[in-house]
C-alpha cells in the first residue's frame, strides 16, 4: 500500500475515469486511487470495478445514492483513515484538476497540514469558464474571506491534500455540508484549530465531458454556511489558538 490516496468522487464520469486512472498510475510518485461512486447510471461504478481488478492500487467504494459531493468525500476520508494513509487528496473526476500537480502538493505537504490548490494566486488560472461563472467564484472567495477572516485566495477550491493528522482532528462526523460549503467548512475547521494551511498555484480547466454539478441549492448552502462558521468560531476572524510550531498538530 502507498502512503498517498487520491479520492475521486464520481457520478456519470465513465468517459473520464479510464484516462484519469491512467494519468494517476503514470505519476512519478506512487499513489493509490479510490473511486467513490454514487451508483452512476452510466456504468462508471462497473468500469471502476474492472480497473480495480486489473490494478492493485485502484480501489472502489460504492454508495447506494447520490447525496452530495461532501458526503462522498467524507466516506472516502473515513475509508482512507481506516487503512492508514498519510496523505489524502481530493481530486475532481472530470480533469478540471491536473493530476500532474500531485507531486507539487506532496512537497508542500511536508510542512503543512492542509495544502489547497489555488486558482487565484498571481492572477486568474482558469480555462474555459464563462465570465458569469468566474465572477461567481471570485465573489464567493471574497465573501468567505470577509466573513470568516480566512486569508486563503481560493477557499472554495476542491483540489486539496490533507495530512492524516488533519483529518483525524477534523471530526468528520460533525461535517454536514456539501459543494462549495463543504470545501469552506473543512478548511475553516482546520484553520480555526491553528493547523498550518498553505496554498499552491494550479490551473483549473472546465470539464470537456459530462455536466457540471453546480446548482442553486449548493450556492445558497454556501451563503448560509460561512455565517455558521463565524459563530462556531465565537465571532473571531482568526484561529482560536496560535498555530503550533512547525505546523505540527
Amino acid at each position: 500500500m502507498n502512503q498517498t490516496l487520491v479520492v475521486v468522487p464520481t457520478y456519470n464520469e465513465r468517459e473520464n475515469l479510464l484516462p484519469l486512472a491512467q494519468r494517476l498510475l503514470a505519476l512519478p510518485v506512487p499513489v493509490d486511487m479510490l473511486v467513490v461512486d454514487d451508483n452512476s447510471p452510466d456504468g462508471t461504478g462497473k468500469l471502476a470495478d474492472e480497473l480495480a481488478a486489473k490494478h492493485p492500487s485502484i480501489h472502489v467504494l460504492h454508495r447506494t445514492e447520490k447525496n452530495g459531493l461532501g458526503r462522498a468525500y467524507i466516506a472516502g476520508f473515513k475509508w482512507a483513515l481506516s487503512r492508514g494513509y498519510e496523505f489524502i487528496f481530493e481530486l475532481d473526476g472530470d480533469f478540471s484538476h491536473n493530476p500532474d500537480d500531485i507531486p507539487m502538493f506532496l512537497e508542500a505537504a511536508q510542512n503543512a497540514d492542509l495544502v489547497l490548490g489555488s486558482r487565484y494566486i498571481n492572477g486568474i488560472r482558469i480555462i474555459n469558464w464563462p465570465l458569469s461563472r468566474l465572477m461567481l467564484s471570485k465573489c464567493a472567495a471574497t465573501y468567505v474571506r470577509i466573513i470568516t477572516g480566512m486569508p486563503m485566495t481560493d477557499p472554495t477550491g476542491g483540489y486539496k491534500c490533507f495530512r492524516r493528522r488533519a483529518l483525524e482532528a477534523g471530526k468528520l462526523e460533525d461535517i454536514h455540508s456539501n459543494g462549495y460549503s463543504f470545501q469552506v467548512e473543512m478548511t475553516h475547521k482546520l484553520w480555526r484549530q491553528g493547523m498550518r494551511v498553505v496554498e499552491v498555484p494550479i490551473i483549473f480547466t472546465e470539464r470537456f465531458h459530462g455536466h457540471s454539478k453546480m446548482s442553486g441549492h449548493i450556492i445558497s448552502e454556501a451563503l448560509i454556511m460561512v455565517w455558521r462558521l463565524l459563530f462556531q468560531n465565537k465571532l473571531r476572524r482568526r484561529p482560536a489558538s496560535p498555530p503550533p510550531p512547525g505546523g505540527q498538530s
